[in-house]
């Protein structure tokens, strides 16, 4: 299960609905072993595609280096579907290199970026292996 404080969830709907109609994309920080979402990062879409998101490689490696450096690792790589729903393409699949953290979808496919609601799931992808998991939104992290 994904246990997320709303502060968290809110910046990463509105990421996704800001960057609407490209897809989003970012990572969730937090202590080594904890799987405990504390640090948002948002990220830019280097391929500046509807349908297709790509880390900027020094951004990221910049990214790994203030991780290692603060005793962090991803625990949550976020992005955003524009145009299908909020489930993991063969080509996120393919991506999905941390076996420990939570793969979270979010389609705008429905109301772009004006309000309305979007659809968020959380994903473990180990293997090429999919498996969602519920998500429990809390106020704050305790």
């Amino acid at each position: 299960m994904l246990t997320i404080d709303q502060a968290t969830y809110d910046a990463i709907v509105a990421h996704a609905k800001r960057d609407h109609p490209d897809e989003a994309c970012g990572i969730v920080a937090g202590p080594e072993g904890s799987d405990r979402p504390e640090r948002f990062i948002e990220m830019i879409n280097a391929a500046g595609s509807p349908t297709f998101y790509e880390f900027d490689s020094t951004d990221l490696l910049q990214l790994y280096k203030e991780m290692d450096a603060n005793d962090e690792e991803p625990v949550i790589v976020y992005h955003s579907h524009t145009a299908t729903e909020a489930y993991p393409s063969r080509t996120d699949i393919g991506l999905a290199m941390e076996p420990n953290a939570h793969y979270v979808l979010v389609s705008t496919r429905e109301h772009g970026p004006e309000e309305g609601p979007v659809e968020f799931r959380s994903f473990r992808i180990v293997d090429g292996e999919v498996t969602e998991e519920e998500i429990s939104i809390v106020a704050t992290l305790s």
